[in-house]
């Protein structure tokens, strides 16, 4: 046996666990013909909006990370009753976000610690979000997701029918290859910094064929090659600089978009840095967007929030038993009443 000092493999390496492959997750937990038809549909819905074909507008809405899943339930329960009350005017797309990119350290969403206690038990972790996936789709709800892991698409892709890619990652090359390559409708956030030359630089590789390594259904590592995702807008999220949610802001990004040859499709995202990281900022907000796209602007498609049954946010870890249900562990989001309320509101300005 070679000695520690002349190894030269997996130093910093604890356990390294074998995953089922993405073909056997799935044939366990399966995908229906009626929710296979239903997230069909619902992609077409939102291509349709990004492309001008259908004036609703496009929101996606829902908690900022789902940590329990019977409170995402009840959630998506209460959403699909406002999403077919609110239909003629809004499409509703629930956030189901199972994992979380992380400043430093700390709780990376569902899929990475199910179990809320550090134990990262990742299969479990991706049976539970198929699961959930299929609970929120049944309900006649479309799910949006952020795709942090370039691996998770494997696992949960068939069952998204929007997805993002977040400020962080907008310029990781990864992520843009990653992105060339899916089925969905998606949206690049502009950088933290503000910044939206990253995310209109990232529309246009991931518009564009891509060849790059992933891995295939049956878990084998591949050489993968693309034909270019058409289906990518923008996201204005704000900045260290400050929100840009303003019609100026919305100017400057349909300029930046257009002098790349692209659709110049605007989504706004009403938390984060456009709220100042308060989400008792948002609805103000999430008004002066449907502000602007009453007033004739239909460069903007679409808005996001952030949004849960409880407002506000608990400070995790604390024991599992002392969580507030319904209540955001991660960023801070607007109660149910008011989501209800500015949705309303919304569709009866447009």
């Amino acid at each position: 046996m070679p000695s520690h000092a002349s190894r030269v493999t997996d130093l910093n390496i604890a356990a390294n666990i074998p995953l089922p492959a993405p073909a056997l997750l799935s044939h366990e937990v399966p995908r229906s013909g009626e929710q296979a038809a239903f997230v069909a549909a619902s992609r077409a819905a939102v291509q349709n909006i990004i492309f001008g074909g259908d004036s609703r507008l496009l929101v996606v809405v829902g908690p900022c990370s789902i940590h329990d899943v019977e409170a995402g339930r009840e959630y998506a329960r209460k959403l699909a009753g406002l999403a077919a009350e609110l239909s003629e005017k809004l499409l509703l797309v629930m956030r189901v976000y199972f994992e979380k990119p992380r400043t430093t350290v700390g709780w990376k969403g569902l899929i990475m610690d199910p179990g809320l206690d550090g134990s990262s038990d990742i299969p479990g972790g991706l049976r539970i979000a198929r699961s959930f996936l299929r609970d929120v789709i049944d309900l006649g709800v479309p799910t949006a997701t952020e795709l942090l892991d370039p691996i998770t698409p494997q696992y949960i892709a068939d069952l998204i029918c929007w997805s993002a890619i977040g400020a962080r990652t907008t310029e990781s090359q990864t992520h843009r290859q990653m992105a060339s390559g899916l089925s969905m409708p998606l949206g690049f956030k502009n950088a933290t910094n503000g910044s939206l030359a990253p995310a209109v630089n990232a529309i246009k590789a991931a518009t564009s064929p891509q060849t790059f390594l992933g891995i295939g259904a049956e878990g084998i590592a591949s050489a993968v090659t693309t034909c270019g995702n058409p289906h990518c807008h923008i996201i204005l999220r704000g900045g260290e600089d400050g929100p840009n949610y303003g019609a100026r802001h919305v100017e400057e990004a349909a300029g930046q978009l257009a002098g790349k040859g692209l659709r110049p499709a605007i989504m706004i995202d009403a938390s984060h840095d456009n709220s100042g990281k308060d989400h008792e900022s948002q609805p103000g907000v999430f008004e002066d967007i449907v502000a602007q796209r009453a007033a004739g602007d239909t460069r903007i498609i679409g808005a996001m929030l952030e949004s849960n049954l409880v407002a506000g946010g608990q400070k995790f870890p604390q024991p599992i038993a002392d969580l507030t249900y319904g209540q955001s562990i991660t960023d801070r989001c607007i109660g149910w009443e008011t989501t209800e309320r500015i949705l309303r509101e919304a569709a009866g300005r447009l």
